[in-house]
This record gives structure tokens, sequence and C-alpha cells, in this order.
């Protein structure tokens, strides 16, 4: 198994009410338990404030846990430990965010921002070549690394995010809402991007998304969550064409389904 947690809770305390009064404490993810297979894309879904993004925050070492364990490869992950501690987990993962412009320095040209994870990590070898390589992958011309974020549109710098996760080559790739600030065809385009990391590279797919169209035509599994719980998981097919749980259900009848096949 590539990455597994077990027990995985986070609990928030709220401002205090009075004085000598109890503080209120928030529930954000409560004993969660999932596994990522090596070469496999999971995708992860629910209604927003379900836990998501704090259960994606954990597994990176984003954030410490209250409680429970992340392995990742056989080896455990130590959300305490310094930043240079992490560099090994740091070097195995990548991630995507949501909003391609504000996840991007403005101040920065797209060949720094690109680079940025290979001078952090201490990779050697010819770094400019390597930025040249990965925008080619991501369908960007080699010579945009000299231009600025404010001079491309938003797909664009969607992909400029996604060759900064991948220069460095990771075992896994997160992509957190990656799609949902991009027009419909912009989607597929970077939709088909991922499945081509996945089918070429090898890599792993860990994909949270509101666009059940999404995780239906990129995850092989998927996984339900509900107020800071997972309530269903199973292969992506089953889960989505016979849930088990009312929520699951509910769910999917409620977001709309976008096809990213069409434009």
């Amino acid at each position: 198994m590539l990455l597994s947690a077990r027990g995985l809770t986070r609990r928030f305390p709220g401002p205090r009410p009075a004085a000598f009064a109890k503080r209120p404490v928030t529930t954000a993810l409560d004993d969660a338990d999932i596994d990522v297979r090596e070469g496999s894309a999971l995708g992860l879904i629910g209604e927003s404030g379900s836990g998501k993004s704090t259960l994606v925050r954990l597994l990176l070492a984003l954030d410490t846990p209250t409680s429970g364990t992340v392995e990742f490869d056989g080896r455990p992950v130590d959300a305490t430990a310094g930043a240079r501690s992490l560099h090994w987990l740091r070097r195995q993962t990548g991630i995507v965010f949501q909003d391609p412009y504000a996840s991007l320095d403005p101040r920065m040209s797209v060949g720094r921002i690109v680079a940025e994870p290979l001078w952090a990590l201490g990779i050697e070898g010819d770094r400019r070549a390597r930025v040249r390589d990965v925008l080619t992958d991501v369908g960007l011309e080699p010579d945009m690394a000299d231009r600025f974020p404010h001079e491309f549109s938003g797909g664009q710098r969607q992909r400029i995010a996604l060759a900064r996760a991948i220069v460095h080559r990771p075992r896994l790739l997160i992509g957190d809402e990656p799609l949902s600030a991009l027009d419909v065809t912009v989607r597929a385009q970077i939709l088909e991007l991922f499945a081509l990391l996945r089918e070429r590279d090898g890599m792993t797919l860990l994909i949270v998304s509101h666009d059940i169209g999404i995780v239906q035509n990129l995850c092989d599994e998927v996984v339900v969550m509900k107020d800071g719980r997972i309530v269903e998981e199973g292969p992506t097919e089953k889960v989505l064409l016979e849930p088990q749980v009312s929520y699951t259900r509910r769910l999917l009848a409620s977001i709309p389904v976008i096809d990213p096949g069409r434009s």
C-alpha cells in the first residue's frame, strides 16, 4: 500500500464562551481509515465541510492529527517533525490546489515557480532542462518559462500548477478540487493530463472533487465523507451505481454531473 492512515482524527478548540466555561471543540475529522494503492486513482467526495481537505492536509503532514497514524510506503509520517525531516515525503508527493492563480506567486516567473520544488528539495541535475521538459508535458511551450502568471489564462495557470506539482517526479499526485475553477472544455483537457500521468508514468492519484463526473471518469475507487467521517467506500462503479448508504444516494442526486468529454 502506498499510503495508509488509521484512526485519523482532527479536533479544533473553539473560543472560550466565558470565564471558567469549558471551551467547545469542533471535530473536523473523526477516526478515518484510508488506503491508497500504488498506481490507483482514488476519488474523495462529499459536501463542503465534510472533512476532505482536512484529511488531505493530514495525509501530507501539512497539519498534525489529534490522534491516528499515517504511513507512506510503510514509513511512518511524523507531522511534528521539522520541515527538513519531511523532505523525503515532499519528494514523493505533489499537490494541485483549486485556484490556479492564488497558488502561483505573481512576482515569480513561470520557470522559477515550476523549478521551486527542485531547489527546495535539493534535487540535482539540469533544472532548466527539467522545467522545459515538464512544461512540454503539460501542453505549454518551453519559452513560456520567462513569462509571469498574469499573462496566462485560467487553464494555462492550472497547467503551470500541475507542472510544479510533478517536476520532481512524485509517486503520488493529489488534486484538491483541481478542476472546479475551470470551464468545461479546459476541465476535459486537464483531466486528460491527469489520466496521461497515471498511464505513462505510473503515478498514483488522489482526487478531491465535487464533480461526480470527474471521479467517475478518472478514479478506480471512491471514498464518501460526511461530517468528518468516511461513510462509504469501494470501487467507483459500485459506489456510484449502487450506493449502500442514504447519504451517498442523496449526494449523488444533489450534485450536478458534468461530463468531462463534452464541450
